[in-house]
């Protein structure tokens, strides 16, 4: 991301948003110090886990991570100003694209009703050619269908029982950090915000396999993207337009 490209800055004239993601943590590499931002301009952002990242510590059984990176997750919210945490609780590590998946999703969107879906980079690399991994794949695919599926009222038409009416009313969806990326957003003022919020993940990173600094990581990611915009520290995201 050395060499980001001038981007236009992100579309911000909207109250409500989702975020959906494979596991408690992907939005806090970049995504949640955009995230602070907008919570402090008043706007409801809701976070949908569709897993509980109970695979991902080696050293502790899933039955036992899963709670804990739940708990993890609604802390590293609430330090960026979100308040509403969803859990699908899907099978972290094996997730596989298809309509349960889709469903799940889609259910979501129908129930908090959103202008603006975020979800993870679902291309096969991340920027600067580093592989994605299977879960981000699956999640971020089926959640651009799922926004799709939950405006039709004959698909998944089951949940109008439980009270979901069809919603039309999600303008675009943004993917993070993608090697597409179209548009920025100026963080530099929520860096810290951000930082603090990927430190929650204590245990999550207590059992890497590697050195991890938090503050050193998203220095780097962060300032990289900032001459997208000509700023100190910027996040960027792939916009998929969904008015055509």
């Amino acid at each position: 991301m050395t060499d980001q490209p001038r981007l236009p800055e992100i579309d911000e004239n909207w109250t409500t948003a989702l975020a959906v993601v494979a596991h408690p943590d992907d939005l806090e590499f970049g995504t949640a110090a955009a995230i602070a931002r907008w919570t402090a301009q008043g706007k409801r952002i809701i976070y949908c886990m569709v897993t509980s990242g109970e695979a991902g510590i080696d050293a502790i059984h899933p039955d036992e991570a899963g709670p804990l990176r739940e708990q993890e997750q609604i802390a590293s919210a609430r330090v960026v100003g979100v308040e509403e945490v969803e859990f699908l609780r899907l099978p972290d590590g094996v997730l596989e694209y298809g309509l349960p998946l889709r469903r799940a999703i889609a259910a979501q969107v129908r129930k908090h009703q959103p202008e603006i879906v975020i979800t993870g980079n679902f291309r096969d690399t991340w920027p600067g050619g580093f592989l994605n991994q299977a879960d981000h794949m699956a999640a971020g695919r089926a959640t651009l269908d799922a926004v799709r599926d939950a405006g039709n009222r004959w698909v998944f038409h089951e949940q109008l029982g439980d009270g979901l009416e069809p919603w039309n009313g999600v303008r675009q969806v943004w993917l993070a950090i993608s090697p597409q990326s179209t548009h920025a957003v100026d963080v530099t003022e929520t860096f810290d915000d951000g930082v603090a919020s990927l430190k929650e993940h204590a245990a999550y990173i207590d059992g890497l396999s590697w050195e991890f600094d938090p503050v050193a990581f998203l220095d780097e990611l962060c300032s990289a993207a900032g001459p997208a915009l000509g700023v100190k520290y910027a996040t960027t995201f792939e916009v998929l337009d969904l008015d055509g």
